[in-house]
C-alpha cells in the first residue's frame, strides 16, 4: 500500500527530513498566511493528517485550535512528541482515521497526499470526507503541474496534479471546492493548495 512504501522511505531519511523541513522556518510566507486564515474559520477539532515532524500541528495548537497530528512514520511521531510534548500526536494512517463519522471540523493534508496516484487517492479522500462533519473543511497542499505525472521526489516517488484534476477527485469524494491557489517560482516546482468543504450527509467508514 502507498503508506507502507512511504513509511519505509521516510523512516530511512527521517533525520535528514527533520533537519531540513521540520520547523516553521522552512515554511513559505504565503503558505503560513493561507493555513492561518483557514484555521481561523474551522469550527471544531483539526486533524493534521500526515503531520510529519509535527511543526504544523504545534503551530495550529499555538494558534488556538484543538488539533492532533497523525503520521505513519514512527520516527516523525517520536520526534514530534519529544519536541512538542503538550500537543497530541498519534501513529496511524489517514486512510483509516481514528475519528467518529462526522466529528471533525477540519483536516490539513499539507503535502501528505503527494505520493498517491489517481488509482489510490480516492481512498484517503473518502476517509477524510467520512470523518468531517458536513460543512467541515479540508485544506490540501500539493505539487502542481499541467498533467498528473510522477516525479523523483527526494524521498520516494511523488505526483504533480493539475488543480482541476485533484478538484474532480475531491468533488467525487463529497466535497465542494471553495478556492484554489497556485504558486510558481522560476526554476522550482510549482506549488498549489485547494480548500474544499464537506457537503451533505456524512459517509460511513470505508473498509480497507
Amino acid at each position: 500500500m502507498v503508506h507502507d512504501v512511504s513509511r519505509t522511505a521516510y523512516s530511512r531519511r527521517a533525520a535528514e527530513y527533520i533537519e531540513l523541513l521540520g520547523s516553521m522556518t522552512a515554511v513559505h510566507p504565503s503558505d503560513l498566511h493561507l493555513v492561518s486564515t483557514w484555521a481561523n474559520e474551522v469550527d471544531g477539532e483539526i486533524i493534521d493528517a500526515g503531520c510529519g515532524p509535527g511543526q504544523w500541528t504545534d503551530f495550529l495548537a499555538r494558534h488556538g485550535n484543538a488539533v492532533r497530528g497523525i503520521d505513519v512514520v514512527p520516527e516523525f511521531i517520536a520526534h514530534a512528541r519529544h519536541t512538542y510534548p503538550d500537543v497530541n500526536f498519534t501513529l496511524g494512517s489517514f486512510d483509516c482515521l481514528d475519528a467518529d463519522t462526522g466529528s471533525v471540523g477540519g483536516v490539513l493534508a499539507w503535502y501528505s497526499l503527494i505520493h498517491h496516484e489517481p488509482e489510490t487517492i480516492q481512498a484517503p479522500l473518502l476517509e477524510i470526507s467520512r470523518a468531517l462533519k458536513p460543512g467541515g473543511t479540508l485544506l490540501v497542499g500539493f505539487f502542481e503541474g499541467p498533467l498528473v505525472d510522477e516525479f523523483a521526489h527526494a524521498v520516494t516517488a511523488a505526483f504533480r496534479w493539475p488543480v482541476e484534476r485533484l478538484g474532480a477527485h475531491l468533488r467525487a469524494a463529497g466535497f465542494d471546492v471553495v478556492e484554489s491557489h497556485v504558486r510558481k517560482t522560476t526554476g522550482q516546482r510549482s506549488h498549489a493548495a485547494i480548500l474544499a468543504r464537506r457537503r451533505g450527509a456524512t459517509l460511513e467508514r470505508i473498509e480497507s
